[in-house]
Parts: C-alpha cells; structure tokens; sequence
C-alpha cells in the first residue's frame, strides 16, 4: 500500500503590509523553504532565493532552506511572510574583498608614498628591521587569510548584504590604515626590549597563525560531503585543534593570540587597541556560535567556553 502524499496551500505575504504576494497550490509535504524560494523567485524574478527571507512570523527568525514544511508547526494552509533582504554579495567575494583592501593599504604607508608623511620621507625606509618583519607579518596574515577563502573555508550561508560588505570594508581597512600609519612613521621607536623581544613575539605570532589555520581546516573537513548542518568539532591528532578540549572557536582564540604577538612585537599603541577591538568582537561572535551548539547538541561537551578556556 503507497503512502498518502500530502499537498499544502502556502500563503507569502509581505512582512510589513501583510499584502498577498503570491498563493502557491499543491505544495509536497515533503518540499523545502529553497523549494518555496525558488517557486515565489518565479513570480518575482527581481527577488532572487538569497534577498529572500521567509519566515513563519513577521517578526521571526528567517527559515533555514533545509527546513521540510511538513516539519513546521503549520497545518495544510500555511501562511509564510516575505521580506526583502536587498542586494547579495557571495561569501567568498565577501572575504575576498574584506582582506585584499587592507594588504593593499598596508604597502601604501610602508613604502611611504608622497601623500602619507609628505615629501621628505616618501619612498624612504625604516632603519628599523621590526618594521620590516612586521610588514611580512601583517602582509602574510592577510594572504593566509585569502589563500583560505578560495581553498579552506565552506560557508554555512551563502551570501552577505551589500551594504554590510562595505560596513565591514571600512572597518578592516580603516583599521589597518590606523595601525600601518604609527608602524611606519618616521619616528617610529621599536620595541623596549629589543631582539629578544621580537624573537619572542614572531614565534608566538607563528604559532597562532599555524593554529589558527589548523582550526579552519578541521572546521572545513565537517563539511567535504557538501552540508551546511552545524556538527560538534571535535579535536583531531594535530595538536593545534587540542583548544577544541577546551573551548568552541579556537580559532579566534589563535586569532587573538596573533594580534597580541603583533601588539608585542611592534609595541605600538594603535595596534593595541586595534587587537582589543577585535577580542571583542570575535567574543561577541564566539558566544553566538557556543550559544548554537549548546541549542543544535544536548550531548555538547558541557565543560568548553566560547573563547579563553576556563575564563570566557
């Protein structure tokens, strides 16, 4: 005997005037929010599956495009609401951008050009060799950074607004240019403790950037078989995942520990406040994702933390 399909009528009406948009009839019990998305892009082809947030509350939380209408808290008549999400920019093209502006802007204050410090000390160099090495560091972060958009990283969601990549472009390199201006200042002083100061930093710096990538390929490898589903990550035989014991975004914490070997290394007040900045927004971030896993996993090791094992 064949299983009785089920066949729903779906309602999308926009989120703030609660207008009709579209009615769509003998729906599978078994199709999926992308599905949805895709049948309501047919009648509106401006809006695009990604610009496109379909939500079983006006106010709620946008549906995942997994999400099987079955499985929603809905009876055969469902009702969904729209909303316009705006232009959509690739996560790839996102990074991409993100962290070519600042290894660009870098160079600009390195090599000094005419219209950075003036006339007297452009094309000039630092007789400083920290401001060299830390020009390597900074301009290796960022490539690595680029190196694992293209190859490493397998993005959860697949776009971003518009308007937000440029919000986030001004930060990054915003930031960098306040950091590349003291850095390479003529008057630039190095660090108090000289070499051993430097020496010390630079294998720090080194060993969170080999962690930090050791994170994102572990993090990548959840997902070889294409799902954008979260999975508990767990720690693998390189010893730069063993953070995994102890708290749920290693890698802002390598990424963290990067910034204060630079902040050493470089002992330069920008910077500083610049790697504050940043702890507190991959803080921010790291809640977020350990406050998802402890919602996605009952059996989530109870004992992690979202960034510094132990404290935080």
């Amino acid at each position: 005997m064949s299983n009785r399909v089920t066949f729903y009528e779906v309602e999308i009406l926009d989120c703030k005037t609660k207008k009709q948009l579209c009615f769509l009839d003998k729906i599978e019990s078994y199709a999926r929010i992308n599905d949805i998305r895709l049948m309501f892009h047919k009648y509106y082809p401006e809006w695009y599956p990604a610009r496109q947030s379909i939500r079983l509350d006006p106010k709620g939380k946008s549906l995942k495009d997994e999400d099987v209408l079955q499985d929603l808290p809905v009876g055969s008549s469902v009702t969904l609401y729209f909303k316009d999400l705006g232009p959509q920019v690739g996560w790839t093209m996102v990074f991409l951008t993100e962290y070519a502006g600042p290894l660009f802007i870098y160079f600009l204050f390195y090599f000094r050009l005419p219209f950075v410090y003036g006339l007297d000390a452009a094309f000039t160099s630092s007789p400083h060799s920290v401001v060299n090495l830390a020009c390597i560091c900074h301009s290796f972060h960022y490539m690595k950074r680029l190196i694992e958009t293209i190859f490493v990283h397998r993005f959860s969601h697949g776009t971003m607004p518009l308007r937000s990549i440029v919000k986030n472009c001004l930060y990054y390199c915003g930031l960098a240019a306040w950091l590349a201006y003291y850095i390479n200042h003529p008057l630039y002083t190095p660090a108090s403790y000289g070499q051993k100061q430097i020496v010390f930093s630079l294998i720090m710096f080194l060993v969170c950037e080999a962690g930090n990538f050791s994170i994102h390929v572990t993090l990548s490898n959840l997902r070889l078989d294409g799902s954008k589903m979260y999975r508990i990550p767990y720690p693998t035989r390189n010893p730069f995942t063993w953070l995994f014991f102890f708290v749920s975004c290693p890698n802002y914490t390598y990424e963290v520990g990067a910034w204060i070997s630079f902040t050493v290394m470089t002992q330069c007040v920008p910077v500083g406040l610049f790697t504050v900045i940043g702890f507190i927004q991959m803080t921010i971030w790291a809640k977020d994702k350990h406050s998802t896993y402890l919602k996605e996993f009952k059996d989530y090791p109870s004992h992690r933390m979202p960034i510094l094992p132990f404290l935080l």
